[in-house]
């Protein structure tokens, strides 16, 4: 993980302020986690990545939600050797900040899905350092156009899975 007292941290808030809704800011956690397991090839961190999406959007959303942000972590790793500064997901008290990389990424994933090519050109040169990775644009525009803005957080009733007999 990479130091993160380089600047003032951003709370939490920073994502709502700049128009983040609930799926993005829930992606953090599981963004934190996958990248960390990169990182330090640490197997639990991959785990606990999965079972945060399952537990915040159920198996159909969170599973593939995880995937894909594994596949975004991945190609930010490959244009940045050093990685995105991040808040350990483990921490309380770190939860509550964001990085501006962390901020940078998951900006970048809201302005995808709403179709805001400037602002999502702007996030993706921010997390890469200017390099415009075309692996990095084409995944997260995967990311963006599987779950595109309006995918809601499910209940703890509608995230089970249902068993039903079809006659």
């Amino acid at each position: 993980m990479r130091d993160v007292t380089s600047g003032p941290p951003n709370d939490l808030e920073t994502l709502h302020r700049i128009g983040c809704d609930d799926f993005e800011v829930g992606l953090l956690p599981v963004f934190r986690h996958i990248t960390l397991s990169i990182l330090e090839a640490d197997p639990k961190a991959w785990s606990r990545a999965y079972d945060l999406a399952v537990e915040r959007y159920g198996e159909a959303i969170g599973l593939p939600a995880a995937l894909g942000l594994h596949k975004i972590a991945l190609c930010l790793l490959n244009c940045r050797e050093d990685g995105p500064a991040l808040q350990d997901p483990l921490c309380p008290e770190a939860k509550q900040f964001v990085t501006d990389d962390e901020v940078q990424v998951i900006s970048m994933v809201h302005h995808m899905r709403r179709d805001n090519a400037s602002a999502a050109r702007s996030a993706v040169a921010f997390v890469t350092h200017g390099r415009m990775d075309p692996d990095l644009i084409r995944t997260a525009l995967s990311f963006a156009h599987r779950f595109p803005a309006g995918v809601r957080r499910l209940s703890k009733s509608e995230a089970r899975p249902r068993l039903s007999v079809v006659a």
